[in-house]
């Protein structure tokens, strides 16, 4: 889990747009993030797995 300077040095503006630190909303992890959600990876498969994500499905072969 990130810490307080950690997200808040993030949320700030940055100088050039490529110091763009994304994280995750609800852990704050910043590695694995996925965009189009605004998650990382493990919540994101902890959500769509208790079914908290619309029209995401777990697929099987």
């Amino acid at each position: 889990m990130a810490t307080k300077a950690q997200i808040a040095k993030s949320k700030r503006k940055p100088k050039f747009s490529t110091r763009l630190v994304r994280r995750c909303w609800r852990c704050g992890r910043n590695h694995g993030y996925i965009r189009d959600f605004n998650l990382c990876r493990i919540c994101f498969r902890e959500l769509a797995s208790s079914g908290d994500l619309p029209g995401i499905t777990k697929s099987s072969w």
